[in-house]
């Protein structure tokens, strides 16, 4: 009888077996993560600091950046170190944790954006009543729900998972574990599993997406009817940074995983995967600082008290 368990260890192959490429790309995963976790724990010290940034709003958009630092650890350090030390070995049991928290981060996002469309659709189509609707105890549970949400939606299609049986083959050509390179590998039949992952994807965009697109199409109905065009360029500016966001979250999750089969197109996966764990996490907090006055007064504010406190 074949069992799964004979495989205790899986082999990534990583992007290229170029050295020099290999150089290239662990610098710019390296200043990319740094980079990341910088202008994300920016984002939440600013928040946590700053009495103008305790609106809902920021309180999603903190939870956010976390989420970010969270999914974008579980994918480049261990890639960072198989690059430095040449060692693409890793077990079976933090392979099958990797794929749990990259999907449960992935997930609890995708609500999180949601969530986040429907407070700006609160701000704007009912700012008289917004502070009563999106009190600290309601964002609290929307957040809360939004992880709980993630959890419940991915749980079902990794257990069948834990099932797949590798026949002593443990090669997987990505350069973290993800499921269609192993169901590539598996001698197991993937037929159902890969249908069960098109369908959490499809699922979980759709519900999600459908609450994105339905909140954006109330507010602009609602921004085309203000009198001033300075105020409807103001509306569409506070909008514009989270439906940039939610275009590249959702664009690469369908790209990678929306298609009849889970094991077409590994290698195309591999990039899209590179750039979504490693660049739109970098992205994100320029695309809410650069574009949001409030944050960027909040950063000066904050520089001018360190550079006080440092002169003293």
């Amino acid at each position: 009888m074949r069992n799964h368990t004979s495989v205790t260890t899986f082999i990534l192959l990583g992007l290229t077996d170029d050295p020099q490429m290999e150089v290239l790309i662990f610098i710019f995963l390296f200043v990319t993560y740094t980079l990341s976790l910088t202008g994300n724990l920016t984002i939440i010290i600013l928040i946590l600091v700053d009495s103008h940034l305790k609106t809902a709003m920021y309180f999603f958009l903190q939870n956010f950046s976390f989420l970010e630092i969270s999914f974008t650890t579980v994918c480049i350090p261990r890639f960072l170190y198989s690059l430095s030390t040449g060692d693409n070995t890793i077990t079976y049991d933090a392979c099958f944790a990797q794929i749990f928290f990259i999907f449960f981060l992935g997930a609890t996002e995708f609500f999180l954006l949601a969530i986040m469309s429907y407070d700006r659709y609160v701000a704007i189509c009912k700012p008289l009543h917004y502070v009563a609707i999106m009190t600290r105890r309601v964002c609290g549970k929307l957040v809360f729900c939004c992880w709980i949400a993630g959890f419940l939606v991915i749980i079902t299609p990794l257990c069948p998972l834990l099932t797949l049986e590798f026949c002593n083959y443990n090669v997987i050509d990505h350069f973290l574990c993800d499921v269609p390179p192993l169901l590539k590998i598996s001698c197991s039949d993937t037929w159902f599993m890969e249908q069960m992952t098109v369908a959490v994807a499809v699922l979980t965009t759709i519900m999600t997406l459908l609450c994105v697109v339905l909140s954006y199409i109330y507010i602009i109905k609602t921004i085309i009817k203000f009198p001033s065009a300075q105020q409807r360029t103001k509306a569409f500016s506070t909008c514009s940074s989270h439906m940039i966001v939610v275009s590249m979250t959702y664009g690469g999750c369908i790209f990678i995983y929306i298609k009849p089969s889970a094991k077409e197109g590994v290698a195309i996966n591999k990039g899209v995967a590179l750039l979504t764990t490693s660049f739109a996490p970098v992205l994100n907090p320029f695309i809410y600082t650069l574009r949001n006055k409030q944050v960027k007064h909040a950063f000066i504010d904050l520089i001018k008290r360190i550079s006080f406190i440092s002169n003293k």
